[in-house]
């Protein structure tokens, strides 16, 4: 909805496409700003459909709003129409119980939205360069504490992931952007992917920023990461994973073109770590759970959702001109931590446009 009409509405509306003609319907709250980002679209308000009356009647709001749907249908002709998989199946029944018929298309729909238009991948850049900023936000704090006892320490109080998240909070505000969370992990809790992080940092562990913000603009989103380690030398283990990490991102990223698959640029991925003995998604048992390696995909599509097509990883699927995917090769000890770098890709006819402008270093 947000790719056609490229506002944020925060209420249900309806958008349908016939015969090559765009119809909304939507309350009188959003008629003048559908209008004016998407002039080309006939706005009808639910008044036109009589949604007064409805309402005289006592009719509950929620059976109204799937009446008003219904008599749209029929105003603009429809008998049959195609939605995505995410189409309310409430909304879908009531259609099919007055005649007409529904369609779920999942591919049609990921397919429209999977080359950017140029308001897209200007909000993409938008959210990068935010991300960017609470990174670099993150990395001053870390640069600036001090080892106390054992202990990370800045301005007389520990060093949390707390304290970083809220200047990387702040960043992303100053810079247009928002996030309803994103990773800050540290020591062992960088090994369990999604661990969004909590608690004090210690001298020498890995700390990981997963940095995923949405511009406030378009939607979109971008993301990256990086690991960094205060207080201390980074130790061996962690350097050589790094040092993969980077080898990896860079040969995957050599061979983004149109057409390839995902799959191919996983297995390239993949190549770097089984070469240095290092499990991966190639060389597991079927059936078996793996914690230690590279136990992840390379990445996936970026846009207005931060996780949707094309998939890098075991499935299948080929890159097209116009995808933005990020790419986040990593390397995982259970227990221990562990380390993953991730650029923006932006896929074009000429090859890959990386799209993050960001140091690798670990020491920040």
């Amino acid at each position: 909805m947000r790719h056609e009409v490229p506002i944020a509405i925060p209420d249900p509306f309806l958008y349908v496409e016939r015969n090559g003609q765009r119809y909304v319907v939507a309350s009188a709250f959003e008629l003048e700003r559908i209008a004016a980002v998407a002039p080309e679209v006939e706005v009808k308000p639910p008044e036109e459909l009589g949604i007064d009356e409805l309402f005289a009647k006592g009719i509950p709001r929620e059976e109204i709003e799937l009446e008003i749907v219904l008599r749209a249908a029929k105003h603009f002709g429809l008998t049959e129409a195609t939605v995505p998989t995410t189409f309310p199946i409430g909304l879908g029944d009531h259609l099919r119980a007055n005649g007409i018929k529904v369609n779920a298309d999942r591919a049609s729909f990921i397919t429209r939205r999977r080359v950017k238009n140029d308001a897209e991948l200007a909000g993409i850049r938008r959210a990068q360069r935010a991300a960017e900023a609470g990174m670099t936000a993150a990395r001053e704090l870390l640069r600036s504490a001090e080892r106390q006892n054992g202990s990370l320490v800045l301005e007389g109080e520990p060093l949390t992931c707390e304290r970083l998240k809220i200047a990387v909070e702040r960043a992303f505000t100053a810079n247009g952007a928002f996030a309803d969370e994103f990773i800050v992990s540290h020591g062992a809790q960088t090994a369990v992917g999604h661990d969004m992080g909590s608690g004090p940092i210690a001298p020498g562990e890995p700390v990981c920023l997963d940095l995923f913000p949405r511009d406030r603009e378009s939607g979109c989103f971008a993301d990256m990461t990086r690991v960094f380690v205060a207080g201390e030398e980074p130790a061996d283990e962690l350097v050589e994973y790094h040092r993969l990490c980077r080898e990896a991102l860079e040969r995957s990223v050599e061979a983004v073109k149109p057409g390839i698959r995902g799959s191919e640029l996983h297995k390239i991925c993949c190549e770097v770590f089984e070469e240095a003995g290092y499990p991966t998604l190639l060389s597991k048992q079927p059936g078996e759970v793996l914690r230690d390696g590279f136990y992840h995909s390379l990445g996936h599509g970026v846009g207005l959702e931060v996780h949707e097509e094309p998939w890098l990883g075991r499935a299948p699927g080929e890159l097209v001109a116009g995808d933005v995917i990020a790419m986040e090769p990593g390397l995982y000890r259970y227990g221990y931590g562990g380390c993953r770098l991730e650029d923006l890709v932006h896929v074009t006819d000429d090859g890959p446009e990386v799209l993050t402008d960001y140091p690798y270093d670990l020491e920040p």
